[in-house]
């Protein structure tokens, strides 16, 4: 190859001389770097376009067109996709995982430990921070969620981690994990926190399930009690109710009855003043007709009420 000599300043620079022949070649070159610049971005992606490696554009979907490498380049991430993390265990094959103890084991607010198992799932909304202002996302995810999951776990209580709080917590989770990617702007949503498993750690989880069962038999019996409370007390109060009334009605009964004596006793007391002779007489008629009926009578006369007729007895020998 030929050179020319250039004297530039006080330095002499050496060219190649291009020939005419060698000019169809670097046509076709430039021809085929320029090519290098079309790229196609998938229906579930967004192209983030870099000039000498600052962020420039955005490319939607599409076959698309940039200046070729190294004025710029082009990174086509999925912001569609539903991205997956795993915190204290990992899939290792389908229906199989192994359990990752550094990361699930972790202290309750009352100072116990459980085995806490979370997946996360996220997805890009912003691509130019999610390109630019961190690196490694699935490690920083990971651990704003196994941080948070710690923080939250460590407020509530072991019963609540393993009954009735769960769903409290993934909430909870979800809202710091949100909270801390926006803090960093990584671009990153999540769309949903769901715990898998949480359980007392395998040295003791005997004699978890012995308290959890002591506690279900306690639950029984209150249940139990309360019902039989529920059936004797609405019984005891009808019956009382039944008593009152029972009450009140003989209370009437004897107020009437007694106000019917007094009356009586007036009218009696009214005729008695008028004619005594003949009142103390009826009344004591009639008292005899009340306490002897249909007794056998015997008169024994005296001597001034002169002869009596003799009647036949004609009554059974056992009337009286």
């Amino acid at each position: 190859m030929q050179y020319k000599r250039i004297i530039v300043g006080d330095q002499e620079i050496k060219v190649p001389s291009i020939t005419i022949g060698a000019l169809p070649i670097l046509g076709i070159a430039l021809v085929l770097w320029l090519l290098t610049g079309i790229y196609v971005v998938g229906p579930d992606e967004v192209g983030v376009v870099q000039t000498f490696g600052k962020y420039s554009r955005a490319a939607q979907s599409g076959l698309n067109y940039h200046f070729p490498y190294p004025i710029e380049t082009v990174k086509t991430p999925k912001v569609t996709e539903v991205k997956r993390i795993e915190i204290g265990f990992r899939s290792v094959g389908k229906n199989q995982y192994q359990t990752v103890e550094r990361e699930s084991l972790m202290l309750t607010g009352d100072e116990n430990i459980v085995d806490a198992e979370m997946i996360v799932q996220y997805k890009i909304k912003d691509p130019e921070a999610y390109s630019f202002n961190f690196i490694q996302p699935e490690l920083t995810v990971r651990e704003a969620s196994e941080a948070s999951l710690r923080t939250v776990v460590g407020r509530h209580n072991i019963d609540e981690a393993l009954t009735s709080g769960k769903f409290m917590i993934q909430e909870e989770t979800k809202a710091l994990v949100q909270s801390i990617l926006d803090k960093y702007k990584t671009g990153i949503i999540v769309v949903a926190v769901q715990l898998q498993d949480v359980s007392p750690p395998q040295q003791v989880i005997a004699a978890f399930k012995d308290v959890a069962s002591a506690k279900e038999d306690k639950n029984k019996m209150v249940n139990q009690a309360e019902g039989y409370r529920n059936d004797i007390i609405p019984k005891a109060r009808g019956e009382a109710q039944a008593m009152i009334r029972e009450a009140e009605g003989y209370k009437k009964a004897r107020i009437a009855r007694a106000e019917g004596d007094v009356a009586k006793f007036s009218a009696v007391l009214k005729e008695y003043r008028k004619a005594k002779g003949v009142t103390e007489t009826r009344m004591y008629l009639e008292t005899i007709e009340e306490i002897l009926p249909n007794k056998e009578k015997i008169i024994v006369p005296d001597a001034k009420s002169g002869n009596l007729i003799n009647l036949l007895n004609l009554k059974p020998q056992g009337d009286k």
